[in-house]
């Protein structure tokens, strides 16, 4: 496989790999378990090679090997026992890693060959919540320390997004709507460009039966009260990630339901980071911690 260039610090190593750097260079230089290149002012650097290594090790090491026997081991050995010890119960972190290195590789085929792995012994929504949802919640914080670039986060978050369309789709060839008594709409309120949670909210409703209004990101609340007119009761569904912001959350909260919920019977029901900064009292706004708390609800 044809590897995209790209150098780590230790720094690095530690964010990706969950390992201290500390520990990093006492392995290093007992074990010598790297062979870091150095730049011209002598600071080490680290490949991707390395860090393949090092989530290898790490997953070892976690399963209980000692990082004298690991020292003991090549790379071949190493990548041989890993496989040994692949199971059912420790695939996630296992998963997790591969995935990283697709990130970092730019390499759809692993994502999808580690995808095919997975489905074998997990639901859609297993490895939604149990690989997809870890993962992208850790590439948030490494893309805060800088470890890698919005390119990455651009590119593993469009295969994930291509993962529930296909998964989408596959329910909507079989579409029976059995929960008919009202509709959801799902939708992301302006300058809120996270989709993905929302989509899996949108999955999920759909495969419990419910008939679902998709409107995807950025939606403006006009747009929201001119669909409330043709129908007697809907509940929205939405995500808030990054928006609205601190300062805008609570008005957002008041204009939504005197505009669209007040003297009906819709919900508003939301989740994602921003919806714990809702100190609304209204009977007909639900926020929830987690997006399984709000499917289940629904």
């Amino acid at each position: 496989m044809n590897k995209i260039k790209f150098q780590f610090n230790i720094k690095d190593l530690e964010n990706l790999s969950g390992i201290k750097a500390h520990t990093i260079r006492i392995w290093e230089k007992r074990y010598q378990i790297f062979n870091p290149l150095r730049t011209e002012t002598n600071i080490r650097f680290y490949s991707i090679n390395d860090l393949q290594k090092l989530l290898s090790i790490t997953y070892l090491n976690n399963y209980g090997y000692k990082i004298s026997r690991i020292a003991e081991l090549n790379e071949a050995e190493i990548n041989e026992l890993v496989k040994q010890i692949y199971s059912d119960k420790t695939s996630v972190n296992f998963s997790i890693n591969e995935l990283k290195i697709a990130m970092l590789n730019f390499d759809a085929a692993l994502f999808n060959e580690t995808y095919i792995e997975l489905i074998k012994t997990k639901t859609f929504s297993e490895i939604f919540l149990e690989v997809y949802i870890p993962l992208l919640i850790e590439i948030g914080l490494l893309w805060q320390t800088n470890s890698i670039k919005p390119i990455h986060e651009h590119f593993i978050s469009y295969l994930i997004y291509q993962k529930l369309m296909e998964n989408i789709s596959l329910i909507q060839l079989h579409d029976k709507i059995i929960n008919g008594q009202k509709t959801i709409v799902l939708f992301l309120p302006e300058n809120e460009p996270h989709e993905i949670s929302l989509m899996f909210i949108n999955y999920q409703l759909i495969n419990k039966g419910y008939k679902t209004i998709y409107l995807g990101s950025s939606v403006p609340l006009t747009d929201l009260i001119e669909i409330s007119k043709f129908h007697d009761t809907l509940d929205f569904v939405s995500y808030f990630t990054i928006s609205p912001t601190v300062d805008e959350i609570n008005d957002y909260v008041i204009k939504f339901n005197d505009l669209i919920l007040k003297n009906t019977e819709s919900k508003l029901l939301v989740s994602g980071n921003q919806a714990k900064f809702i100190h609304s009292n209204y009977n007909a706004v639900l926020k929830f911690d987690t997006l399984e708390q709000l499917i289940a609800t629904v």
